[in-house]
């Protein structure tokens, strides 16, 4: 039995996705997301922070808008990273959190304005990318 099909059956590996630094840099020195979203609109950890602060002032629209926009950049830059549409996307990767925490503000904002299906289907990528994911995100 060759080792390529032990691996098979063991499942896909986790997808890490690349880092950021100057996202980050940028983001530890006080650039405002709005601003750096302008200049580096592949990130989804930007959309995501803009997703939060629209919902944390009650903006659910926007804040579903931006975070669906993430999560569609994360779906982008999970292909590319050699994702295949399943296996893990662990938490514990911090590059990984911009689109995991896209993927919930989704959820979030879509259980909102009332898109039940869209919600449970979002519950349940979340949990299968990483079961820790949602509850990491919640608190």
């Amino acid at each position: 039995m060759s080792d390529e099909f032990r691996k098979n059956l063991m499942g896909p590996e986790p997808t890490l996705l690349p880092e950021e630094p100057d996202v980050v840099e940028r983001l530890a020195a006080g650039d405002e997301a709005v601003d750096l979203a302008a200049k580096h609109p592949t990130s989804s950890l930007v959309w995501a922070i803009l997703a939060d602060e629209a919902y944390g002032e009650g903006r659910t629209i926007e804040s579903y808008a931006y975070a669906r926009t993430g999560y569609h950049r994360g779906l982008d830059a999970l292909r590319r990273s050699g994702w295949r549409g399943a296996g893990p996307i662990p938490y514990s990767h911090e590059p990984n959190r911009g689109f995991l925490r896209a993927l919930y503000a989704l959820g979030r904002a879509a259980a909102s304005i009332g898109e039940i299906e869209e919600a449970e289907r979002i519950a349940v990528f979340l949990k299968e990318s990483d079961p820790e994911a949602s509850t990491r995100l919640a608190g």
